[in-house]
């Protein structure tokens, strides 16, 4: 049976460009960008016309972005470096429903004694910016929040979380690794002074990434040394910075962002039509919400997601629970219980990402196929579910 990914919010498959241009950097374009001979300096300026194409794509200047390894370490750059820049600033307003990276993060600081306040989020997912409102002050280093949860797809409101931390004097950092590639983005126009994303997950390799450092903001490296205008010490990975620019140009010479976004969410609106229509006691969370164009986080009754992720990996569906699992069990998303969902039901959740290939007749395969493999499941579990029937006898 043909396989189709549902899990795109994980990862994207790297375009045959990519790849190119990847192994040719690596072939032919080897040298260190920071030597001064001649193959140093051509490495330095296929570095320089990398950048020049992230910047385009991302709406930058060239000289604000700073290359990374990942999404990971620009938002490691961005929370530590906000520490200790100014005294009497040393508290961390972040997003309740962060990357789990982000939070475990914010775990290790609370550990070690600084001050974290989380943003809660109503239960359609929404950021509650009241709530958002209360937690400013003078004593604020910075402000983080996702762009998009990369589990329900819900977009923060990152113009009025940019108005409520500058009012304050902080800068606001985002995470918008899901957003970029999926929607229109431009760092000039999003209010954030600091943003991280990977390339990985717009058909870029892995292992790359930036931290986009708004002009004129001074921020403390993470990594000591000359590179990346001193804001990251290291030599550059030139053959993923490659593919990352060639994912920029890719993106760059197709359809515009809008127009493949609304084609996506048209496709993803039908997904959870159908299914909601075919498999009775599905729920989609965020749905109420803006959201990215191809997520849908979602359960299936009370079906456990492992026995669902189990059924669809036979029919050839590939997808991700909301739950990580471990060795000692599952543990419930952190998303869906800050939206206030029981933990039962959090252990449910199950999140269908659509590529950017996906097609309508793809839709009504992953509709077939997932009745198939769920129906007879949620059938058995409503049967076993009702009360037995009353046999006993009764005077009349």
């Amino acid at each position: 049976m043909d396989g189709i990914c549902l899990d795109h919010n994980a990862t994207t498959p790297p375009l045959p460009a990519v790849v190119q241009a990847v192994a040719d950097c690596m072939s032919r374009c080897w040298a260190n960008a920071s030597s001064s001979h001649a193959p140093g300096q051509q490495a330095r300026q296929r570095l320089a016309a990398a950048r020049s194409s992230v910047a385009r794509l991302l709406g930058c200047r060239p000289a604000e972005i700073v290359f990374t390894s990942g999404a990971t370490e620009a938002n490691h750059a961005a929370l530590l470096g906000a520490l200790g820049r100014e005294p009497g600033r040393d508290r961390l307003v972040l997003g309740a429903v962060e990357h789990a990276g982000v939070m475990r993060l914010a775990q290790r600081l609370q550990d070690e004694g600084v001050r974290v306040d989380l943003i809660p989020v109503r239960g359609d997912g929404a950021l509650d910016l009241e709530a958002a409102r209360a937690l400013m002050g003078a004593d604020v280093a910075l402000v983080s929040v996702l762009a998009a949860n990369n589990e329900t797809g819900v977009l923060m409101p990152l113009g009025e979380l940019a108005a409520l931390a500058h009012g304050c004097g902080a800068p606001l950092h985002t995470d918008a690794t899901q957003w970029t590639g999926k929607l229109p983005f431009r760092f000039q126009d999003c209010g954030a002074d600091l943003v991280s994303l990977s390339a990985h997950k717009l058909h870029g390799p892995k292992g790359v990434g930036a931290l986009l450092v708004r002009q004129g903001l001074q921020w403390p490296a993470l990594l000591a040394g000359s590179q990346e205008r001193g804001r990251r010490g290291g030599t550059e990975n030139l053959p993923g910075i490659a593919g990352f620019a060639a994912a920029a140009e890719a993106l760059l010479a197709g359809p515009p962002l809008a127009e493949r976004a609304a084609a996506t969410a048209a496709l993803r609106d039908a997904l959870e039509r159908e299914l909601l229509a075919r498999l009775p006691g599905t729920r989609v969370y965020g749905a109420a919400c803006p959201r990215l164009p191809n997520t849908s986080y979602l359960r299936f009754g009370t079906l456990p997601a492992e026995l669902v992720l189990a059924r669809l990996e036979r029919v050839g569906l590939v997808a991700a629970a909301g739950s990580a699992c471990s060795s000692g069990g599952s543990q419930p998303s952190h998303v869906l219980l800050a939206m206030g969902v029981p933990r039962d039901e959090a252990l449910c959740a199950v999140r269908l990402s659509l590529g950017a290939t996906a097609t309508r007749a793809e839709v009504g395969r992953v509709v077939a196929r997932l009745g198939d493999a769920l129906g007879p499941l949620l059938a058995e579990a409503a049967r076993t579910a009702c009360p037995p029937p009353d046999t006993h006898w009764r005077a009349p």
